[in-house]
C-alpha cells in the first residue's frame, strides 16, 4: 500500500485524532469503572449498617417475644393451678374400677 505525499498530510493528522478519540474512551471507561466501585462500596457499607440494625431490631423484639412468652406460660400456670384446686360439682374424686 502506497500512499502519496498529499494523502499523508491528511492521513497522519486523522491517526492523531483517533489515537486522542480512543485514550478518551478509556479515560471515560476506567472513570466509569471506578464510579462503580465506589458505588459498591456504598452499597456494601449500607448494606452491612442495615443488618446491624437489624439485629439490633431483631434481639430487641427477641426479647419482647421471650417476655410475652414468659407471661404466656405464667398464665397457663396459673390456669392449670386454678383447675386443680376448683373441684367439678358433679365429678367426684370417686373412680369405680369394680366395672
Amino acid at each position: 500500500m502506497s500512499l502519496k505525499g498529499i494523502e499523508l498530510q491528511i492521513a497522519i493528522p486523522k491517526t492523531f485524532d483517533a489515537g486522542k478519540i480512543a485514550e478518551q474512551k478509556h479515560q471515560q471507561t476506567q472513570l466509569n469503572l471506578d464510579h462503580a466501585n465506589s458505588l459498591m462500596e456504598r452499597q456494601g457499607l449500607k448494606s452491612k449498617e442495615t443488618v446491624l440494625e437489624s439485629e439490633e431490631a431483631a434481639k430487641t423484639a427477641a426479647d419482647g417475644h421471650k417476655q410475652e412468652q414468659g407471661q404466656l406460660q405464667d398464665g397457663e400456670r396459673q390456669q392449670k393451678e386454678e383447675e386443680k384446686k376448683t373441684v367439678h360439682p358433679y365429678k367426684g374424686a370417686f373412680v369405680d374400677f369394680t366395672g
